[in-house]
């Protein structure tokens, strides 16, 4: 055997060489990175990749692909007893094994005091696959079978201060962690990442990967332990799996049914995507058979091509910290719609008729049955993925929306769509994602979604024009340049955030408020503050103590109360306003201001001519909220 990774230098340029032709299962390539020498200092110079390259006994020959242009792409390497020779664009390197997986990461793991971190599973407690050998998987071991040494550095336990801490996490509060206790977090690439294991997320989620700027992406993942905790085999199967797919994302993978949407885009695998058998489908997606077919299939690895990616993909499109998720922007071609659609649902996207430039750009998601009842999932949400939102831009440039947090749902709740319940909506804020700003001029944009429904089929919504318009006034340009900050863009997609890495951003939108507080884009400056300074907000100290901010139910109440008489807010965004300006109330210790608020959203959808069915639900949920909050109280 002769694959592993192997170093060399010839002078000034050093090459790491991955070579893979023998051993557990080898995907016939060779691979490198180059790097240059100057003074004490080592940078990144580019990759190469050789697919099918030509073995001979201990010589290996084929044309190489690489990140730069080079005269010569013929690469040749030699290897006998643990050494050689690697030819490279033009140089030739005296290489020298040094270990047998591809590639090295340092993984630092935190976890809140109460959470158990994940230990191992034994693969042969349940029934599996034949074929598919018993062994203990820890997470390390899941990736050394794909090549990938995951080194885990000393885990840190972070006890709680304060009283009263749900110890629910939000997008912020994870955001905020990571930036503050991952030793390694920095804007340089760097084969280390950070997991965090918190007790739950205010979404529900299992688990979720951190990839919120282009300058650091896919640093950090969390997994929530009250959600996947349990000692059975099947709880503990389904820990190995999320740890081991929120880790899969830091080293750029994308779910089984995305790839087409990578760039470069990759083919899908069986039924779109959903028939893979990887670590980075949704088991309850599985086609065919669902979770019983998955696990009965499932060999604990990843695919061919995540083999391929994990093994011999460009180090920027492979290392924590580098290039962006799903490798970046590129332009895309529009959703178009299928040839023929015998799904039984429609999508539909609705939005204002016209935007200020710098207003947060917000689309209305309707998802309806065309006729006939039809059941499907519940995630219509970009935040979730299952829906994508393509943006065509003023000149013409497609690119892909791209949220600034992800969340993996590993639960797909179902929707039955009928006459008592025609369609559901969701609200997404969409002027920003990971690339930054995506309607930063004044024009006409075309926004479409695409819905992946239960079965697979992918609904296209019609075109929904957005237009952007031209500042007019001094203040219009003032408040514009306020409002497009990267951080205050940050802050929208996080709802707010105490972090000291958005106090520029938080400074922004308290000029917005101070001094053009008559604006009409102040609304949205008091509804981030509002609703971040009616929650409390937890910080993981220098010293890894977990310390909660209690909400401040006060200043809450004094944004959110006059975003409520603002008739520009879309409605969904509305209905939260009111639920958390009457939770403010309540923790304020007034249970009737409270209780009115919630009727006072009832009459104000009712005065809106809201259909009678969505009114009904909104009814529903202001009882909900009122036996919650007196429960709470």
């Amino acid at each position: 055997m002769i694959s592993g990774l192997y170093q060399g230098q010839d002078g000034d340029s050093q090459l790491a060489l991955r070579v893979d032709v023998d051993g557990t299962r080898p995907t016939g390539r060779v691979s490198g990175d180059l790097f240059t020498v100057a003074g004490a200092t080592t940078s990144y110079a580019g990759s190469f990749v050789v697919n099918a390259p030509t073995v001979r006994e201990s010589r290996i020959q084929g044309r190489g692909v690489f990140t730069f242009d080079t005269p010569v792409k013929d690469v040749s390497v030699t290897i006998a007893d643990g050494s050689g020779t690697a030819e490279v664009a033009g140089r030739t390197y005296q290489v020298a094994f040094a270990s047998p997986y591809f590639r090295s990461v340092l993984l630092e793991q935190d976890s809140v005091i109460g959470t158990v971190p994940f230990v191992s599973y034994q693969t042969g407690t349940l029934p599996g696959p034949g074929g598919s050998p018993v062994r203990e998987l820890s997470v390390p071991a899941a990736y050394a079978e794909a090549g990938i040494e995951l080194t885990l550095a000393q885990p840190g336990v972070i006890p709680v201060d304060g009283s009263g801490a749900d110890l629910a996490w939000d997008d912020a509060e994870l955001h905020h962690a990571m930036t503050q206790q991952f030793s390694g977090f920095g804007d340089a690439p760097a084969w280390r990442v950070w997991l965090l294991v918190a007790s739950k997320h205010v979404g529900g989620y299992r688990g979720i990967m951190f990839d919120y700027n282009d300058a650091h992406q896919r640093q950090g993942s969390a997994v929530f332990y009250d959600v996947i905790k349990g000692a059975t085999p099947q709880a503990q199967r389904a820990q190995l799996r999320t740890y081991v797919h929120e880790l899969g994302h830091a080293f750029n993978l994308l779910h089984s049914w995305q790839k087409n949407l990578g760039t470069p885009p990759q083919p899908l695998g069986p039924d779109c995507g959903f028939g893979d058998l990887s670590w980075m489908n949704y088991v309850q997606n599985y086609r065919p058979g669902g979770e019983p077919g998955y696990w009965a299939a499932f060999p604990f690895h990843f695919t061919d091509p995540e083999l391929i990616h994990l093994r011999h993909g460009f180090y920027r499109d492979v290392a924590m910290g580098a290039n962006a998720f799903g490798t970046g922007a590129a332009e895309i071609a529009p959703f178009e719609q299928p040839v023929e659609d015998r799904s039984g649902l429609r999508l539909e996207l609705r939005a204002k008729e016209s935007f200020e430039l710098g207003e947060p750009v917000v689309v209305e998601f309707k998802l309806s049955c065309a006729g006939e009842p039809r059941v499907t999932h519940g995630h219509l949400h970009p935040d979730t993925e299952f829906t994508q939102v393509s943006i065509t831009q003023p000149g013409g440039r497609t690119v892909l929306y791209r949220p600034m947090m992800r969340h993996c749902v590993d639960a797909s709740p179902e929707i039955r769509l009928d006459e008592g319940n025609p369609a559901m909506y969701r609200s997404a804020y969409i002027g920003h994602g990971r690339d930054g700003h995506y309607f930063q001029q004044p024009g006409e944009y075309h926004v479409r979604a695409q819905y992946i429904a239960a079965d697979g089929s992918r609904i296209v919504s019609p075109a929904c024009l957005v237009r952007v318009r031209f500042p007019v006034s001094r203040d219009d340009h003032q408040v514009a340049e306020l409002m497009l900050g990267e951080e205050q863009g940050q802050l929208f997609s996080l709802l707010g955030s105490d972090s000291p890495a958005l106090r520029s951003g938080n400074e922004a939108l308290d000029e917005v408020i101070d001094r053009y507080g008559a604006h009409p884009l102040a609304v949205y400056a008091r509804m981030v503050k509002g609703l971040n300074a009616e929650r409390e907000f937890k910080a993981v100290t220098a010293g890894k103590r977990l310390r909660v901010r209690p909400p401040d139910p006060k200043q809450g109440i004094e944004h959110l109360s006059q975003v409520a008489r603002d008739a520009s807010i879309d409605n969904i965004t509305l209905n939260l306003v009111m639920r958390r300006l009457a939770r403010a109330e309540a923790r304020q210790g007034d249970l009737d201001r409270a209780n009115a608020v919630m009727d006072q959203m009832v009459a104000t959808f009712q005065a809106k001519g809201v259909n009678p069915v969505v009114l009904g639900q909104i009814q529903r949920q202001a009882e909900l909220t009122k036996t919650a909050l007196s429960a709470e109280a």
